[in-house]
Formats: structure tokens, sequence, C-alpha cells
């Protein structure tokens, strides 16, 4: 008999992203909105000789054309990872923040380099609840050299940034991240929108490291339905506080490894938030076709458990072990495993690019997501 106390009790199961406050259906239509009127404004470019690059409109990086090389540049908010943080350094008088720092270049990098992007600056936006908040030294300080080395893991440049002190906006005690992140596209043939994207090419997966910095609202609302909360241990060694804070993989490294042998992907996949649904991002009419499945990350495996998910929910949600995705050259699928292998990320030929609808069909789980289940543009 399941009682309340008993740890894997799934009480008012299931747990929905829904449920946890993220709704995408009120969220992309606004999306969708600014990016109608942001496409207006590219013709300002050509009073400065330049160009944009149309069909990086709706993808994860917006592109120049400068002339000998593409701009691509990204903005991108952490969002509610740091609430996970906080409620473990109370716990445990840890802090996570230095992994925190790197989840929040990463979701900037792991954008920018979707588009074919040699990152080059990244710069810091640390809005605070107020003044208070910095004068926790050892948090600042875990934050800092996070950002640092989480920069020289990428071989970018820290600019600069801004950190203001918003009482009233931003919650006492609270803090919102977010990073920018500027890039070349050089030689212009690196160049990644998915031109080229088509039936024949296969997909590679680069392994996640846990649930990266998407979908940290479901994982707070199930911590409050654990008896043990973010203490709760995963039978692995790890709480599930502590498994939640694995800093996001910066797959930089990756894609310019790739393209010091000459490999260009066809097109990328950040998976972020909308899970799996993420493969379906090109407006291509292609299917893609998914024939292995990476294991499970232990946390990702524990949530979708206890929150009761299916299959269908679970990977059109969280990105369920495989954090990025290149659609490459059927012949050079394997070699790009091998590249990720060589510097530490797992990968796995997962799949191929196929003639007909447009949706994603798992295999092995019998899951399918058609077109209308992504509108992003």
């Amino acid at each position: 008999m399941t009682t309340p106390t008993d740890p894997h009790h799934n009480a008012n199961a299931p747990l929905t992203y829904d449920q946890a406050g993220v709704n995408y259906d009120l969220i992309d239509p606004l999306k969708v909105a600014a990016q109608r009127a942001a496409a207006e404004t590219g013709a300002n470019l050509a009073s400065h000789g330049f160009s944009e690059v149309l069909a990086s409109r709706g993808e994860s990086a917006y592109v120049v054309d400068v002339g000998p090389m593409y701009l691509a540049s990204i903005v991108e908010c952490l969002g509610t990872k740091t609430l996970v943080a906080d409620e473990m350094a109370t716990l445990t008088g840890k802090s996570y923040y230095d992994g925190i720092a790197q989840d929040t270049i990463a979701m900037a990098v792991n954008d920018l380099i979707t588009v074919g992007a040699t990152p080059l600056v990244v710069q810091a936006y640390w809005a605070a609840g107020g003044s208070d908040w910095f004068g926790d030294k050892v948090r600042a300080n875990a934050l800092v050299a996070g950002w640092k080395k989480a920069c020289e893991v990428c071989n970018v440049a820290w600019g600069g940034g801004e950190t203001p002190a918003l009482a009233g906006i931003v919650a006492d005690g609270r803090v919102d991240l977010a990073a920018s992140c500027t890039g070349i596209i050089s030689p212009k043939t690196r160049l990644s929108v998915g031109d080229k994207l088509g039936a024949g090419d296969a997909i590679v997966f680069l392994a996640s490291s846990g649930i990266h910095a998407n979908g940290l609202s479901l994982a707070r609302k199930l911590a409050e339905r654990l008896p043990q909360g973010y203490l709760t241990d995963l039978g692995n060694g790890q709480t599930y506080g502590e498994a939640l804070l694995a800093p996001t993989t910066l797959y930089s490294p990756v894609t310019e490894a790739m393209a010091k042998e000459g490999i260009i992907p066809h097109y990328c996949a950040n998976v972020t938030g909308h899970g799996w649904r993420k493969l379906l991002r090109h407006p291509k009419q292609l299917t893609y076709r998914i024939t292995t499945v990476p294991p499970k990350t232990a946390v990702l495996a524990f949530m979708q458990q206890e929150c009761g998910l299916d299959d269908h929910e679970a990977y059109g949600t969280l990105n369920m072990g495989a954090g990025f995705a290149l659609y490459v050259a059927a012949d050079q699928a394997e070699r790009v495993v091998a590249i990720s292998k060589s510097l530490g990320i797992d990968a796995w030929v997962a799949g191929r690019v196929e003639d007909g609808p447009k949706q994603v069909v798992i295999e092995p789980l019998n899951v399918v997501y058609g077109a209308e289940e992504l509108q992003l543009r």
C-alpha cells in the first residue's frame, strides 16, 4: 500500500509542466508576434551597408552578413534554476553558483553555435532583488569564478555586464541571471540554417548532463511533493537537488572541433524547452526518425517516474538525456560521435531525416510529435 510518506508516492499524479505554471500555448504566441515585429526592422541594416540572413529569423541565433563573414548574436535568461541553488544552499550550507554560472553561459552559447558560429564574447546580466544579494561573498565569488571558468571552456572573452539591484521587481534575496553572446561565422561556409538539411541526413545526439536549465519549474513543483524534498536520495549517491544542479553541458568545443575537421552540420537544435519537439524546429516538411534513444540521466528518469509522465509528455518537455542534436551528412555521423566522445561528451547516431510529413517519430518509444506540436515562428 502506498502511503503519503512513501518517497515514491505520486500524490495528484501526473504533474505536468502546465501545472507547474509554464504554458507554452500562452508564451509562444507572444514570441511569434515579437518575431514578426522584429522582422520588420531587418531593413534598417541596409543603411549601414549590411543585411540580415533571412533564414536565421526564428532560429536560435540571429545572423547578419557583414561582408567577409557573418555576425551572430543571442541573449538568453537562465530561468528558475537559481531557486534550486538557493534552497540547496540553505539545506546543505554549500554554494552552487559556480555551476549556475555555467548554466547561464550555456543557455547563450549552446544557442549561438546552432547557426555555425564561433562564440567570441559573452556579456553578463545579474539582476538582484537588492544590494544585499551581492554581500554574500561566498556566493558572489562562486558566480564570478564559475563564469570565468565557463568562458575558458568556450574560449570566449567576458566583455562585461550589468549588475542592477531591482528591489520590487526581483524578489528579495533572489537573482535573475542572463547572458548574451556574440560570435562570427567564418568562413561563411560554416553557416548552418537548414538550407542543406534534407532526407538522408543522420541525426546525432550529444549527451546532456541532466536537466540542464529547462524544466526547473516542474522540478521545483515535484520537490514540494517529496517528503524529503531536494534531499531525496536518487539511489545513486546523489540527492535530487544535487542532481538538478549538475551544470549544463557546453557544446561549443564539439562544434569547433568538427569545424577543424571540415564537418559542417546541415542543421542543429539545442534541446531545451519543448524537449524533443525541438527536433521539428526547421520549417521544412521532413520526418525525423529516431531509432536509438540515449539512456536517461538519473534525475530525468526520477522526474518522469515521480511526476507520472508518459513518454509523450516527458520527451516533449525535458531533454531526457539528449542535450543537443546535429543533423549531418550520413557518412560523417560516426566521426562526429568520435569527436564528441574524445571531448568527454557521450554521443549517438540516433536516427535519420526522411522525406515525409513534418514529424518526429521516436520508434523505440512509439511516440510521434506532429508539426502542430511546435509553433515557434
